[in-house]
């Protein structure tokens, strides 16, 4: 075993199931996470996480390294030594970071009463919650692209939240001068520039942001067209996340309303399709 797996396995023994989420009952060997629970919340094969540890794979991906480090709950110090343990170059701070802090991971494993999902700061979905994928749609299966909200809305609309023509249009502002922001704080972040020249192929991107228009997320009650629970109204909030670029999107419904039913419904068929 090499520096990379000690230095995996005793991160993984420090971190308890509770830390994460899970269940924590059962006869357990190990004083951390076991191997299979890592590769679950990382989203890699137990297989690969067993090859890391025990140094036959050592040359992991930046995108591996990163859900690790998500997964391990590592400081911004351990995820940067991981990355020098692997041979890899630091994350840059000049670039977009897809890092999630252990608090708001935390956020993310407690509030299973509410989907919500974390973004960067180029609106590309980092993680999300079992109850957000029932809602929305699993993004697991979706690459590259496809996981940005604002690609999908401009160059492959479609879901399942329904918006009024005013809605739209708030929605497309506060979105262009999100990435705005963004470019002047990474300007040298390729990857957020193709993503600019990509909107850029859609007219009404390109009008956007070609005028100096400015906007800002506001609370607001969305419809909602389930395939299979129906549709209802739902209220949705973008929290900011202090200290990082991070955006938490969270979806509630006042108690005892028709929309709190769907989603206690949502919470127990999660991805199921019910029979007709």
């Amino acid at each position: 075993m090499g520096e990379l797996g000690r230095t995996l396995h005793a991160w993984r023994d420090r971190v308890t199931p509770a830390d994460v989420g899970l269940p924590t009952g059962g006869n357990r060997r190990a004083p951390g996470l076991r191997r299979e629970e890592l590769a679950l919340l990382a989203g890699l094969s137990v297989d690969y996480v067993v090859r890391l540890e025990q140094g036959r794979s050592d040359s992991p991906s930046v995108q591996v390294l990163t859900a690790l480090a998500r997964a391990l709950r590592l400081s911004d110090a351990e995820r940067n030594h991981l990355f020098v343990l692997a041979g890899e170059v630091e994350p840059s701070p000049g670039r977009i970071s897809t890092y999630i802090p252990p608090g708001v991971q935390r956020i993310v494993d407690q509030l299973d009463g509410a989907p919500l999902c974390v973004c960067d700061a180029g609106w590309t979905m980092i993680t999300w919650n079992p109850l957000f994928a029932a809602l929305a749609g699993d993004p697991s299966p979706w690459h590259g692209r496809q996981r940005n909200i604002i690609y999908r809305h401009f160059r492959s609309p479609g879901d399942r939240f329904e918006q009024t023509p005013e809605q739209q249009r708030d929605f497309r502002i506060a979105m262009v001068t999100d990435l705005r922001t963004a470019l002047a704080r990474y300007p040298h972040d390729a990857d957020l520039r193709a993503l600019i020249e990509e909107l850029r192929a859609a007219p009404d991107f390109a009008v956007l942001w070609d005028q100096p228009v400015v906007g800002f997320h506001r609370s607001e009650r969305k419809a909602v067209r389930h395939p299979e629970v129906g549709t209802f109204a739902i209220d949705c909030d973008v929290l900011a996340v202090p200290g990082s670029d991070l955006r938490i999107v969270v979806y509630t419904a006042a108690p005892n309303s028709e929309a709190a039913e769907k989603l206690r419904l949502l919470s127990v068929i999660g991805l199921q399709e019910l029979a007709r």
